[in-house]
């Protein structure tokens, strides 16, 4: 257990869990960073499972499901998002959701995905939710939390240790965002460390 201020930033910062400026600008460009719709979402999510999976050296797998009503739910098998205990013995979880990617987010020349545009990060897709669950399962503790356009329900809640590793992602994407609606048949081949399955839940 150690300090906050102390834990090394590479992808997000782990001294704010909530950046409501950075989300509230999001929902307020929802016509820039909700471009590529529902298809673009899944990519950023796709594309958070390939680093991990790379990360590892070892090919994933990732299965995305869908519902009729626009509800994605994207489960990988990696190591979960990044959890750890602070001083107080407190969990707290990269926020990956609630904070911008510094990597990524409007970022000059930054990389794109399949579809051609930006990759800008989970919080993009948490932002343009009406509600987003991130289940994250890793070898110390599994834990969960329920976001609503980007903004969490509660606290992070433990739940019973799961039997496996990975993150679990289940979005439904607010109504104002249209595009496509599934990935393309080309979109696999811009993930190589991860094999993916469709599934459709009716």
């Amino acid at each position: 257990m150690s300090e906050r201020s102390g834990w090394m930033v590479t992808t997000h910062d782990w001294s704010d869990d909530l950046d409501t400026h950075h989300l509230a600008l999001v929902r307020e460009n929802a016509a820039v960073y909700g471009a590529g719709g529902l298809r673009h979402m899944i990519l950023e999510v796709l594309a958070y499972a390939n680093d991990e999976a790379e990360a590892r050296c070892s090919v994933g797998l990732a299965v995305v499901s869908m519902t009729d009503d626009g509800t994605v739910t994207i489960a990988d098998d990696g190591r979960g998002t990044d959890t750890r205990l602070d001083q107080h013995g407190k969990a707290v979880r990269k926020p990956v959701m609630a904070t911008r990617d510094i990597r990524f987010f409007d970022v000059a020349d930054g990389p794109t995905l399949p579809d051609g545009l930006p990759r800008r990060g989970m919080s993009t897709v948490a932002a343009l939710s009406s509600v987003l669950v991130h289940e994250n399962r890793r070898s110390n503790g599994t834990w969960t939390q329920t976001y609503r356009y980007g903004i969490p329900d509660a606290a992070l809640h433990a739940l019973p240790r799961a039997p496996r590793t990975g993150t679990v992602v289940t979005f439904r994407p607010d109504a104002r965002i249209g595009g496509p609606t599934r990935l393309m048949s080309g979109d696999a081949r811009a993930f190589p460390w991860l094999r993916l399955e469709m599934r459709d839940r009716g």
